[in-house]
C-alpha cells in the first residue's frame, strides 16, 4: 500500500509542522524517511540517500565489504551497464555525484540544476537497486582500493590517524581502517557483498535526504515509486557490538620512518552523540582548534613556533566517541610540542574558561553554522545526517540555543571527565626507536 497518494499534496510530519520547522519529513509505510529543506533563491538540488550501516557492523573475514560495496555501486546497472552511463548523465548537465562509507554510516549524494531532479533521482535510485556488481568490475575495483589503502601509507600525516584507532579502539572495528586491508578486500567474493547488500540496504535503515529548489511531494513521489515495494529485513541486518572503555593506563605506539617531521597524535575516549555534553563536548573542540585564534593553534603555532600544522577534533558514535589532537612539528622538538598540547589540554581542565572566551566561541560557532546551511548540498546533509544519526531534525535556531546553553562549568566539568592519565594515547610517526622517553612524558602533570 501506498503512502503517499500523488493525487493529493504530502504533508510534512506532524512533530515538524509543529514547530514551525522549514523542514519536511514523510515516512513510508516500510520505514523509508524522506526528508527535504526547501530553499528560495537557489537553482540546484541536492539528493543524498544514507544508509544506517557502516564498517563496523561488518562481520569477521569481509572488513572493508561496506566500502567496496560503495564503490561498486558506480560500476554498471541492468539499465547503465557500463560505469560511465551513470557518471555521464549527471555530469553532462552540470553536476555531480559521489560517495562515503562511514562506521555507523553510508552515504550516495547527488547535485544537479533542478531542472534535472526527476533525472538524477532516477540515476541514484538505479545504482542503489540495479547494480550488477559485476565479477570483471570488482577485479578491477578491488585493485583500486589496494591504492587506495596504500596510498595512505605513504603519507605519513594521513597514517597516523588510522593508528591512533589501532592503538585506541584495539580488535573493535572502530580500530580498523574503513577501507580495510588488503587480505580482506582481497578475499571478499560477489557473493558475501551480494549477502552485506541484501541484509544491510534495508528501507528502515535508509534516508532520502533533499535540499534546494525542490518540492517535498514530488521528493515523495519519486521515493515511493522507486523505493515502495522493499521489504523491511531488520531481522536479518547486520548489529555492531558496542564499545565498553576498559582502558586504565597510557599507551604509546613509536613507528620508525625516516621522515622529516615527527607526526604525532594525542587521543583520549570521549562522550558519544547520544550524551547530553555533546554541545559541550563540540565546544571543547572549538575552543581548542577552531580557527587561527584557537587556543592550540594561537600557543602551539603562534606563540612557540612548534609546528606548521596543528588541529584537534572529535569523533562521536552512539555509543562512544574519541578526541584526536595532531600536530607535525620538528624531529627534535617533538617531545616540547606533546608538552605543549597536554599542557593546552590541562589548561582547559584546571583553569575555568572567561565567560567572554565562551560568549566569542558561541558567536563563532552559530556564525559558521549558519554560513554552512547556504548551498542545497550542505542544507540536504543538515536534514538527513540528523534524521539518519538521531531520528529527528532541529532547526539551526535550535541547535544554536543549544551553543547558547553551554556554560564555562560544563566545559570544565566535561574537561575533567576527559583529560585523565589513564586515558592518554600517544602515536609518533618519526625515526624513533624507543617509546621509554614518550612513556615518561605522557602524563597532565599536577
Amino acid at each position: 500500500m501506498s503512502a503517499v497518494d500523488t493525487e493529493t499534496p504530502v504533508d510534512p510530519d506532524s512533530t515538524i509542522a509543529a514547530r514551525n520547522s522549514p523542514y519536511h519529513k514523510t515516512t513510508l509505510d516500510n520505514g523509508i524517511r524522506i526528508v527535504t529543506g526547501p530553499m528560495s533563491g537557489v537553482r540546484s538540488a541536492s539528493l543524498i540517500f544514507y544508509f544506517n550501516v557502516g564498517s563496523r557492523f561488518e562481520r569477521p573475514g569481509v572488513a572493508g565489504v561496506s566500502h567496496f560495496l560503495e564503490h561498486m555501486m558506480f560500476k554498471g546497472t541492468e539499465r547503465r551497464p557500463d560505469p560511465i552511463m551513470i557518471s555521464e548523465e549527471i555530469e553532462e548537465v552540470g553536476g555531480g555525484l559521489n560517495a562515503a562509507t562511514g562506521r555507523e554510516s553510508t552515504s550516495y549524494w547527488c547535485k544537479v540544476p533542478s531542472t534535472h531532479t526527476a533525472m538524477a533521482f532516477d540515476v541514484m535510485a538505479d545504482m542503489l537497486r540495479g547494480s550488477v556488481l559485476s565479477e570483471t568490475e570488482m577485479t578491477k575495483e578491488r585493485k583500486v582500493i589496494f591504492e587506495e589503502i596504500r596510498s595512505v601509507q605513504d603519507i605519513p600525516e594521513e597514517l597516523v590517524h588510522d593508528l591512533t584507532d589501532e592503538l585506541v579502539w584495539g580488535d573493535d572495528p572502530l580500530g580498523r581502517e574503513i577501507a580495510g586491508s588488503e587480505a580482506t578486500v582481497g578475499s571478499i567474493s560477489r557473493e558475501a557483498m551480494l549477502d552485506f547488500w541484501t541484509r544491510n540496504y534495508g528501507p528502515e535503515r535508509l534516508v532520502v535526504a533533499a535540499g534546494g529548489d525542490i518540492d517535498h511531494g514530488e521528493i515523495v513521489r519519486l521515493t515511493e515509486a522507486a523505493f515502495g515495494d522493499l521489504e523491511r529485513r531488520e531481522d536479518r541486518a547486520d548489529q555492531y557490538t558496542p564499545v565498553t572503555v576498559t582502558q586504565d593506563a597510557p599507551r604509546v605506539r613509536i613507528v620508525n620512518r625516516p621522515t622529516e617531521q615527527a607526526h604525532l597524535c594525542l587521543s583520549l575516549p570521549a562522550v558519544s552523540y547520544r550524551d547530553e555534553r555533546r554541545y559541550a563536548q563540540s565546544t571543547v573542540d572549538s575552543i581548542l582548534s577552531s580557527g587561527m585564534s584557537s587556543r592550540l593553534f594561537q600557543e602551539i603555532r603562534e606563540k612557540r613556533g612548534l609546528v606548521y600544522s596543528v588541529f584537534g577534533y572529535f569523533r562521536s558514535y552512539e555509543d562512544v566517541g574519541q578526541g584526536v589532537v595532531y600536530a607535525g612539528c620538528d624531529l627534535d622538538r617533538v617531545h616540547e610540542a606533546t608538552g605543549a598540547i597536554l599542557g593546552e589540554l590541562r589548561k582547559l581542565r584546571d583553569v575555568r574558561v572567561s565567560d567572554e572566551e565562551i560568549i566569542r566561541n558561541r558567536e563563532l560557532r552559530k556564525g559558521r553554522l549558519l554560513m554552512g546551511l547556504e548551498d542545497s548540498r550542505s542544507v540536504a546533509s543538515w536534514v538527513g545526517s540528523q534524521e539518519a544519526t538521531f531520528g529527528e531534525i532541529k532547526t539551526p535556531e535550535e541547535v544554536m540555543d543549544e551553543i547558547d546553553a553551554v556554560s564555562a562549568e560544563d566545559v570544565q566539568a566535561l574537561a575533567r571527565d576527559l583529560f585523565r592519565d589513564d586515558r592518554l594515547n600517544l602515536v609518533v610517526i618519526g625515526p624513533y626507536d624507543d617509546p621509554a622517553p614518550f612513556e615518561q612524558s605522557l602524563t597532565f602533570g599536577t
